[in-house]
């Protein structure tokens, strides 16, 4: 039997949501608490080319986030890219977390971007079929390479 939908409202992220995004950054896969996501939110607040939405329910409860950022590049026309996407594990499959990308679709229209990319690790395959479902297109593999600094 396929998930029921709900109605979900979409907001800019505010500081007072950083302990809920934290927890639903475990559960993408990146751990935080309240008080390193803060700090890290507050930046992302600041910054003229990145967002962050939340999905909120009927009763006010954040279920979800998207964080998206622009880039002007050389090698291509500007583009924004979904740094990070997460609905909680209760509330998947039930519109959110369309909602939450269309959102973060028209923030990066409106900033001049012409496409919108996004990064999914190989293993998150209920993701990928997300993404293609909701227009985007699989146009390469690569690997990723991180040095501390």
């Amino acid at each position: 039997m396929p998930s029921i939908k709900f109605d979900v409202g979409v907001r800019r992220a505010r500081l007072m949501d950083a302990e809920r995004m934290a927890e639903l950054s475990g559960q993408l896969g990146y751990p935080a608490t309240a008080k390193q996501m803060k700090p890290r939110l507050s930046d992302v607040i600041k910054e003229k080319a990145a967002a962050c939405f939340v999905a909120e329910s009927r009763d006010g409860g954040v279920v979800g986030w998207i964080h998206v950022s622009t880039t002007s590049l050389l090698e291509v026309e500007r583009r924004a890219e979904v740094n990070g996407l997460v609905v909680d594990e209760t509330a998947r499959s039930r519109g959110a977390g369309a909602v939450l990308l269309k959102a973060a679709e028209k923030w990066a229209r409106g900033k001049r971007c012409k496409s919108m990319s996004v990064r999914s690790n190989v293993l998150r395959e209920r993701a990928h079929g997300f993404y293609l479902r909701n227009g985007y297109e699989h146009y390469k593999t690569q690997k990723a390479f991180r040095k501390g600094l």
